[in-house]
């Protein structure tokens, strides 16, 4: 009896309820690729972006084995694994980080088609370079999110791309041919990761595919840095909490000479881009980079001065959880006295959450958008 991808499980649940652990998309995918997946040999095969494991554990379970698997976030990560255990299919997946390993030989490619055209463009281009010649990519989403630039990224990457008839407001992209016939030019060549120059920051911003801002800096986060002045608490530590490209972590570091900064993101893209980041600022001896879910592998009050500017999207659904999620983290790390700086956007009203969960919260700078505050956790 084949797998039921509705019994798959979401771990660590952060982002609230309405997220199902598997659809429509991953069904279509599946049934597009189902011949593909019978003729495909060991190792033959890879999962890109599964977000808890619907294609890769049914794959396994039609008989692939070897899957290859990269999943951006490390809770999709879990996710996987977990539900492979409950499945006994754990021997036949494979988690990689995002390069030539994952897909060098690989034949057939599954992935959910991301949001962002940066991202299609990066992975759609480590395939073209490293697998199997005759390789097909099945890439599906839901058709609310998917666009006609699409097509068109991946036809920079592949000779020939199908589309699939629709099915459940989901659709498939299908390419083949990698490399195709397209001349290499400054849109097709090699190009990731990306940097940027910010003169007025002081700041080189480099990312991969996918992470928020890309190389450009959010203006919430320029906000944020115009607020840590004098103000923010005298450590020789801090943590920049979903630190995404380590643009706030690289700027603490630089503007506070022997300042030690832990940056993490649940992110893989964003942890990397944090390290490049960091190289690229000559401060990578002093921002130290981790994909983790939150503050998972720092103590209980251990320090005294947490930033953050919170993500409130969950791929495209808008999501506070996730926000709530850090703000307990934040609360549990710091130390009695330590204060968590936070940006977000104002009509969010985070200030009585911020209150409840970590502490004392005064408001640092508002201006039309956005809210900075500093909240104090209380003495023990």
């Amino acid at each position: 009896m084949p797998i039921d991808l509705d019994a798959l499980r979401r771990h660590p649940d952060v982002e609230g309820p309405g997220l199902e652990a598997s659809d429509a998309a991953d069904r279509l995918i599946l049934d597009e690729a189902a011949a593909l997946i019978g003729e495909a040999g060991p190792g033959e095969i890879v999962v890109i972006d599964d977000s808890y494991g619907a294609l890769a554990l049914a794959a396994a379970d039609a008989g692939a084995r070897g899957i290859r698997v990269h999943q951006d976030l490390v809770t999709g990560e879990r996710a996987l694994a977990a539900n492979a255990g409950r499945f006994g299919l754990e021997g036949e997946v494979r988690s990689l980080p995002l390069g030539p390993e994952l897909v060098t030989g690989a034949r057939l490619v599954l992935m959910r088609l991301p949001r962002s055209l940066d991202r299609l463009d990066e992975v759609a281009e480590l395939i073209a370079a490293h697998a199997d010649p005759a390789v097909v990519v099945v890439a599906g989403g839901r058709i609310k999110h998917m666009s006609l630039a699409m097509n068109d990224v991946l036809g920079r990457r592949f000779g020939r791309v199908d589309v699939s008839r629709a099915r459940q407001k989901s659709r498939v992209l299908l390419a083949r041919d990698p490399g195709g016939t397209t001349p290499q030019t400054a849109e097709t060549a090699p190009g990731w990761p990306r940097s940027t120059r910010h003169d007025d920051l002081g700041l080189t911003v480099v990312a991969h595919g996918g992470v928020f801002a890309g190389t450009g800096v959010d203006i919430g986060t320029r906000f944020l840095l115009a607020q840590l002045g004098d103000a923010v608490p005298d450590a020789d530590t801090a943590v920049d909490l979903a630190c995404g490209t380590g643009v706030v972590a690289s700027w603490l570091a630089r503007t506070r000479p022997g300042l030690q900064v832990t940056a993490t993101d649940r992110s893989a893209s964003a942890a990397a881009s944090a390290r490049l980041t960091a190289a690229a600022n000559g401060v990578a001896d002093r921002v130290h980079v981790t994909r983790a879910d939150g503050l998972e592998g720092l103590a209980d009050a251990s320090e005294r001065l947490i930033v953050l500017n919170p993500p409130f999207h969950s791929d495209a659904a808008i999501s506070t959880g996730i926000a709530a999620h850090l703000f307990a983290d934040a609360a549990r790390v710091l130390a009695p006295g330590g204060e968590l700086w936070c940006v977000w956007n104002s009509h969010l009203a985070y200030r009585p959450l911020l209150e409840r969960v970590v502490g004392r919260t005064r408001q640092i700078a508002r201006n039309p958008k956005f809210t900075v505050t500093a909240s104090r956790r209380a003495a023990t």
